[in-house]
Formats: structure tokens, sequence, C-alpha cells
């Protein structure tokens, strides 16, 4: 029962909560990126490069591998139908378009953070504000009250009360 117990512990606390939340976020927002990349910004490049598909992009390694045959990019369009023919593909445009999804997502990223990290300092900035102000305010309070009478105070009127 030890192992169950620790498990449940471990589950129920916040921050695991949170991590699987943001988890599922997170893979939620990969597939937005992936699609503003594939659907948005790459058929932006293939009309800036006259129709190249990013995609598309790649090296053919072994160009010899097939006997009979000589290996020309126009005759093998996309990777798949180069690797149909049995030829070995370095494929570069795919890595440019991680490289982009990767850039796009680290940067709202960077620009959900730097939001959090400012409201944070807002947030820091009005707390420390309404503390000064409460001291202040106290100070000010303090200064204004009559100051409070002391045995001493007490022991001298009464001592010119008897003298009268």
């Amino acid at each position: 029962m030890g192992f169950v117990k620790d498990f449940k512990a471990f589950i129920s606390r916040g921050n695991v909560v949170d991590m699987a939340v943001g988890v599922v976020v997170g893979g939620a927002f990969g597939k937005i990126v992936s699609s503003l990349v594939a659907d948005i910004i790459t058929p932006l490049i293939s009309c800036a490069t006259k129709g190249a598909n990013l995609k598309e992009l790649y090296y053919c390694i072994n160009p010899n591998a097939v006997e009979g045959q000589t290996f020309t990019y126009a005759a093998y369009p996309t990777v798949a139908a180069a690797h149909e023919a049995g030829y070995a593909t370095m494929n570069y445009g795919l890595f440019f378009q991680n490289i982009i999804d990767f850039i796009i997502i680290a940067f709202c990223i960077f620009c959900v953070i730097r939001a959090i990290a400012k409201a944070k300092d807002a947030a820091e900035a009005k707390a420390k504000a309404e503390a000064e102000a409460k001291a202040a305010a106290e100070a000010a309070a303090k200064a204004a009250e009559p100051p409070a009478e002391t045995v001493e105070d007490i022991l001298k009127d009464i001592r010119a009360a008897l003298k009268k």
C-alpha cells in the first residue's frame, strides 16, 4: 500500500497537475504553430522561391544507387518519389521547416513569459507602493496623535496641584 499511497500523494500535488496541463496545452500549441508554418509561412516561402515547396527540398546522397538510371531532381520532384526509387536523401527542407517551427514556438513562449514577468513586476510594484502608503499613513497618524502621558507627567501634574 505504501507505493500506491506515495504515488497518490505525488499525483495530487498541484505542480504535477499544472505540468500535465502545460504538456497538453503545449501539444495543442505545437499543432497550431506547425499549421502556421505549413499552411501560411511555407506557401509564402514557396511564392518567394517560385514554387519550391520547403518540405520537398532535399539532397540526394547516393545518385548512383540505381543501376542504369541517372539521378535528376526533375525526375524525382518529391522526397517520397526519390525514396521509392531507392535513393537516400538528406531532407534539409524539413529541417528548415522544423527550425522555423522552433523559432516561432520559442518567440511565443518568450512573449508569454515576458508578459507574465511584467505583470508580476507590476503587481510587486503595486504591493510595494501600497505598503509604503500604509506605512506613511501610519506614521502621519502617529505624528498627529497627542503624545501619551507618561507616569512622570502625571506625577508632575499631581505635585503642581498639591502646591496650589
